[in-house]
């Protein structure tokens, strides 16, 4: 006798996750559509049918959407501080900007998802919890180094926050051009960026290549 349900593919049972699991589940899931669609356009529903759990599941372990968005975005900014912070150990100058716009590009690169949500405005972002806050942490971190090159220099250190400023806003706004276009290569674009950085309009080098 034939089933009524012949030729349906079957689907597998499901595989039960610890509750550890289910939350890193979420938060992937969650990163993927608040990239595609945004944090308005994303709903509970979507996040626990691609997950395939009830809501209350997804209520359970964030308290709701913007409990998922904030941890989502606390995740990326983590990341790419973590990335801007260990580029900026070294004691050459150039080296860093050259390591400070590498980190960022790669971020782009490896993080595309991520980088689409911190650099799009949302309601729920604090101010703690932006991308323009962690730009200014970059800020203060490039300001305070070239603050003692100025130094030594002969420079007036009270001028580096504002140039620290003008280079973390440069490499920033040129990775959100390149997110979309990829081309050239980071390596090619963080070149030039430190090609204009470092030696200025008036000296640009014609084929300008990372030192690092």
């Amino acid at each position: 006798m034939t089933s009524s349900n012949a030729g349906t593919p079957e689907r597998g049972p499901r595989v039960r996750m610890t509750g550890t699991q289910r939350r890193a589940q979420l938060i992937e899931i969650g990163r993927t559509i608040f990239a595609e669609r945004g944090y308005e356009a994303t709903s509970i529903e979507e996040i626990a049918q691609r997950a395939q759990v009830s809501k209350p599941v997804v209520y359970e372990h964030f308290g709701g959407k913007e409990g998922l968005y904030a941890v989502v975005v606390d995740r990326e900014m983590s990341t790419l501080l973590s990335m801007i912070t260990s580029s900026l150990t070294e004691n050459r100058s150039r080296v860093r900007v050259e390591r400070v716009a590498l980190a960022l590009l790669t971020y782009v690169e490896d993080h595309t998802d991520g980088f689409r949500i911190l650099v799009r405005d949302s309601p729920v972002a604090a101010a703690e919890g932006t991308y323009s806050s962690l730009l200014n942490d970059a800020v203060s971190q490039v300001g305070h180094i070239l603050a003692g090159d100025f130094s030594r220099r002969g420079i007036d250190p009270d001028t580096a926050p504002l140039y620290a400023q003008a280079l973390v806003g440069m490499v920033s706004m040129t990775a959100q051009w390149w997110l979309d276009d990829r081309t050239p290569s980071k390596e090619a674009v963080a070149a030039h960026i430190v090609n204009l950085c470092w030696n200025g309009l008036t000296n640009l080098e014609a084929d300008p290549q990372l030192g690092a």
